[in-house]
């Protein structure tokens, strides 16, 4: 089992900045993709960025520019840089993790709990 812990959010000001951090802990072998995903009041969760273990990262287009996403494969975290950021940015932000299971059998998706990210106009 994964469990991802994810710290960072709170309020700001629309142009500030925010960072998230999510951590990886538990039994499993390896973490493969790491990203985050958000949902705003009434949408769907839509994917904001993903890093793969190895590769080049992905991002949305509403971000592109002014969010960046890297991970520290020794901590087994992700980190969501967001600069620039925007009342549409406002959100529940969530990390998702892909992990291969200790004995190398399964692979599963794991999410956090989710963090508040709320950008005032």
């Amino acid at each position: 089992q994964v469990q991802l812990v994810e710290s960072g959010g709170g309020l700001v000001q629309a142009g500030g900045s925010l960072r998230l951090s999510c951590a990886a802990t538990g039994s499993f072998f390896r973490i493969n993709n790491m990203g985050w995903f958000r949902q705003a009041p009434g949408k769907q969760r839509e994917l904001v960025a993903v890093i793969p273990s190895g590769g080049s990262t992905r991002y949305a287009d509403s971000v592109k520019g002014r969010f960046t996403i890297a991970r520290d494969n020794a901590k087994n975290t992700v980190y969501l840089q967001m600069n620039s950021l925007k009342p549409e940015d406002t959100a529940v932000y969530y990390c998702n993790a892909d992990a291969l299971s200790a004995d190398r059998l399964t692979l599963k998706d794991y999410w956090g709990q989710g963090t508040q990210v709320t950008v005032s106009s």
